[in-house]
């Protein structure tokens, strides 16, 4: 697949690896690449004016709220009640973003498929974290 202007091929291979999921399909979007489930979006990735790289993603809505209140590098995109996001930099945690889009997934996805993903056990340490 040949570079996308709006977003380097690396990126996308990097999230592409983290969205393999059942019937997860990955697409061009209006700007930059999507992933969705059926007709659900999943993922987006894109670039903005400022030259960095976002994606999008499905929360909860508690989740919904705690990023908004984290601030940078996440956000509460302007549509859609349960989009959030991230500014991807060198300083992305990668295994965060990982169940971050299995979330996103498991919330999209019709049942039957969400049931099939492994999902990794929340710490039980009491503390009520955003993540």
């Amino acid at each position: 697949m040949p570079d996308r202007p709006d977003v380097p091929l690396a990126l996308v291979a990097r999230l592409r690896g983290l969205l393999e999921f059942p019937e997860c399909a990955e697409e061009d979007a209006w700007t930059g690449v999507r992933w969705r489930v059926r007709q659900a979006t999943v993922a987006h990735v894109f670039g903005g004016e400022d030259q960095l790289f976002r994606v999008t993603f499905r929360a909860e809505p508690q989740e919904v709220r705690a990023f908004e209140h984290l601030g940078h590098p996440y956000f509460r995109a302007g549509w859609g009640a349960n989009v959030v996001g991230v500014v991807l930099d060198d300083a992305t945690d990668w295994d965060e973003m990982a169940e971050l889009l299995t979330d996103s997934y498991c919330l999209q996805a019709p049942r039957q498929l969400a049931d099939a993903v492994d999902r990794p056990e929340p710490p039980d340490d009491g503390a009520a974290t955003a993540r």
